[in-house]
């Protein structure tokens, strides 16, 4: 038994050191990269309405904190500062709105800076320092526009765009993996987003790349001469079907399945298992936007109304003019115009897998009775006023000319 407690005790003591090991690795982690004697600039590209993170990757061993700086570009002498210098801002994504500031879209957690719904406005200079202006580690991060991207459907023979080759540079799309399926049990689709990147050895050396001679198209690595032509080569997107299986679900218990037995036999409905609802009103006329809870940009999003599947072939903007109905390239669903056959339950899927509802209900709106402090009815009597007032002037004037015209014409009469 005594043996038994010291090999427990010297176990546990092992176990100590080994967590103790494992706290200081952890805390060496800015050790194993050094920064660099000259800053540079690491290049980084992303699609409007992502959410990216920038690690600091290297600091002082004394700096316990540091602030970051958003530039627009090297020569301005006009930085950004992405901190309060007291603590960290910490953000909810869930309140965050794409068109707000940056500075109402960004977060620091453990020295990396996170930027909520990005747009092409925040494009620039990222840098990590100090409140006193030492700088450690910077970015260049090149945000494209999604709103004239190209789409090809895969399914339909349609091919992405072809590499532009000039005699000084090369514009490409460089694609990312295929996403998700979007659906399981059912056909569901992919897609694969691609960014413009361009190949030059014109490209300033104080930014540094994945590959040597390459960029994104916004970067400010691109010369001056160049950049117009890139600018003309739009991000895109591929999209194909798929079908994938359902992960197999929990058999319900004893007690659930019993009480799906009585229900059933009592003639109604048996016990069916559904995600979470929420009920919503619009009136007729309106415009409605629903975004997929917890879903990002990147993430692979499918929408479909009751038991129609709405498939991005044909409800993705810009497949057809006059869309009334259409999915926008940040997996929201729009609803322009809100009439009586909009009407039903909207059912959400993320990452292959149904995670809410949103129960839609068409009203009318209600016809209320005018008061006499209302905007509109102070407004119209104004108005009636106004113009009564000048006809009243109006027809003043004319008589009076009228009688000094007879007036001034009776003793020639006479």
């Amino acid at each position: 038994m005594e043996m038994r407690l010291l090999g427990a005790a010297v176990l546990l003591c092992l176990v100590d050191v080994l967590h103790a090991f494992a706290i200081e690795e952890k805390g060496d982690v800015f050790k194993k990269m050094a920064c660099p004697a000259f800053l540079v600039f690491d290049n980084a590209a992303y699609l409007a309405d992502m959410t990216f993170e920038l690690p600091c990757n290297c600091k002082p061993e004394d700096v316990s904190s540091v602030v970051w700086y958003f530039q627009k570009n090297m020569d301005s002498l006009k930085s950004t500062v992405l901190t309060d210098f007291a603590d960290t801002v910490v953000v909810d994504s869930g309140h965050i709105h794409a068109g707000s500031s940056i500075l109402k879209r960004f977060s620091i957690r453990m020295f990396s800076l996170i930027v909520f719904h990005a747009q092409v406005a925040d494009s620039g200079h990222y840098l990590c320092g100090t409140k006193t202006g030492d700088f450690f580690y910077g970015y260049d991060v090149d945000v494209q526009s999604n709103k004239h991207i190209a789409v090809a459907f895969v399914d339909r023979g349609q091919h992405v765009q072809d590499d532009y080759m000039e005699k000084l540079f090369s514009l490409f799309t460089t694609f990312w993996d295929w996403s998700r399926c979007d659906r399981c049990g059912v056909r569901g689709e992919q897609r694969r987003i691609g960014l413009c990147y361009l190949r030059s050895t014109q490209l300033h050396p104080r930014y540094r790349t994945a590959l040597p001679n390459v960029t994104s198209c916004g970067s400010r690595a691109v010369p001056t001469h160049l950049q117009r032509p890139a600018r003309l080569r739009r991000p895109e997107v591929a999209i194909r079907s798929c079908l994938a299986p359902c992960p197999k679900e929990e058999a319900p218990k004893e007690s659930v399945q019993a009480i799906a037995n009585v229900i059933a036999k009592l003639g109604e409905q048996p016990w069916v298992a559904r995600v979470p609802t929420q009920f919503h009103k619009q009136s007729v006329g309106s415009d409605l936007v629903i975004a997929c809870p917890g879903a990002r940009p990147e993430h692979a999003v499918a929408w479909d109304k009751d038991t129609v599947r709405l498939y991005r072939s044909r409800y993705l903007l810009g497949v057809s003019k006059n869309m009334r109905v259409f999915i926008d390239h940040g997996n929201h669903l729009h609803i322009q115009r809100v009439s009586a056959k909009d009407g039903g339950t909207y059912f959400c899927w993320r990452e292959g897998e149904m995670v809410a509802g949103f129960r839609l209900t068409v009203t009318h709106a209600q016809k209320r009775r005018r008061s006499l402090y209302d905007p509109e009815t102070i407004y119209a009597a104004k108005a009636i006023g106004i113009a009564y007032a000048a006809i009243s002037v109006i027809f003043i004037i004319t008589y009076l000319c009228r009688w000094c015209w007879r007036a001034l014409r009776g003793p020639a009469r006479i």
